[in-house]
């Protein structure tokens, strides 16, 4: 008894913050299969994942880009700000060449993709826990590019060029809500998001709203397709 005391005491406890259950429930049995990691609780959207958080005690979040409420950018920054011993990993099915260096902006210390999950989250898990940074191969060498080649060829997606926010409210666009919808979602007001539609089409050379909604609804259409 006092064996099996002592390895639960060194598991390294984590929360997992996903809208979809089935996906938590088949990461957390394979999470749990390992000796020294366990499920300590999970969360589907921003507001329940920072009560976990503070009743729960993580050493780690893992986090989706896309939450119930708001944006896991906005979760991985919080969670930074309110206590930084917390170490946060994104899984997504996001395309990493968009978000991983955005999330790691906000203070992730890696990002996997969903379609990856299975063979490299522990590995990853892994890795953050001793103090590293985790990202794939094919980030890594992108990453290390841009450094080396310099700001100029950062840009290889018009999409590059907005802000975590207006990445969120565009891609809200593309999922077809309406400026109240976004606003709500996003708890800014109806004015605060017509400014980022503005920004957006600035940023992305757009004519009108017309333009900006078809150039979303494919863009969000392709993502969804390339997934499957």
């Amino acid at each position: 008894m006092a064996v099996a005391k002592t390895d639960h005491a060194v598991k390294h406890r984590i929360l997992i913050v996903d809208d979809h259950p089935i996906f938590r429930r088949g990461l957390a049995q394979l999470i749990n299969q390992e000796n020294d990691l366990c499920v300590c609780g999970e969360a589907d959207n921003y507001h329940g994942a920072l009560k976990a958080v503070d009743e729960l005690k993580p050493a780690m979040v893992i986090v989706d880009i896309t939450l119930k409420d708001m944006s896991g950018i906005d979760l991985i920054k919080e969670i930074r700000k309110i206590n930084k011993a917390v170490t946060t990993l994104v899984i997504s099915m996001h395309d990493e060449s968009l978000y991983a260096e955005r999330a790691f902006r906000a203070g992730a210390k890696g990002y996997v993709m969903k379609q990856e999950a299975s063979e490299s989250i522990v590995q990853a898990i892994r890795q953050v826990r001793s103090g590293g940074i985790y990202a794939s191969q094919k980030m890594t060498e992108l990453i290390l590019s841009r450094f080396v080649e310099g700001p100029k060829d950062m840009a290889e997606s018009p999409l590059q060029a907005l802000t975590d926010r207006e990445i969120e409210v565009f891609q809200l666009i593309g999922e077809g809500l309406g400026i109240s919808e976004i606003g709500l979602r996003l708890h800014l007001s109806v004015k605060t998001i017509g400014t980022y539609r503005e920004r957006i089409k600035e940023k992305l050379n757009l004519k009108n709203s017309t333009e900006l909604l078809r150039y979303a609804l494919n863009w969000v259409e392709n993502e969804r397709a390339s997934k499957k």
